[in-house]
């Protein structure tokens, strides 16, 4: 069956039949308290993940941490995750001037709006109209640095 119709379907299924479903998926009941909703997005995450491949080990890792850091309840902003480690896969999320931009980390290059350039810089620049360092844009630069 295609990802997409069993996607679909899951939103037709009642909660005793959502868990009746995680169960056969993870082989453990499902986790007590969680709300219909909930559970169906627990539940389309890892159909998908096992179609499509589930997140790396350092993002894991990184989300974890970011998750059980009591510290960062209620920041406004999260640490960045090591600039070394944001290699090909990786999506850069910028906000300007009101429009959120989304750029991937490709093998030959950087991806933004069906457009393939050379450097971080290259896709400020498209952006912005004009010079930008493009990691200091997409806040990738050290801000003890910058300082």
């Amino acid at each position: 069956m295609k990802i997409e119709v069993e996607l679909a379907r899951l939103s037709e299924l009642d909660l005793a039949t959502l868990k009746a479903r995680w169960r056969s998926v993870t082989g453990r009941a499902a986790p007590a308290g969680v709300q219909k909703l909930l559970l169906l997005k627990m539940l389309a995450y890892r159909l998908q993940a096992e179609v499509f491949g589930d997140l790396d080990a350092d993002t894991a890792r990184f989300l974890d941490r970011v998750a059980s850091d009591r510290n960062l309840a209620g920041a406004k902003t999260l640490p960045l995750p090591d600039k070394a480690r944001a290699g090909q896969g990786a999506i850069f999320v910028r906000e300007w001037e009101g429009r959120v931009h989304h750029v991937m980390h490709m093998t030959d290059g950087y991806a933004w709006n069906g457009s393939t350039y050379r450097s971080l810089s290259e896709v400020a620049r498209a952006i912005t109209g004009v010079r930008w360092n493009g990691p200091r844009f997409f806040g990738l630069r050290d801000r003890e640095k910058a300082a």
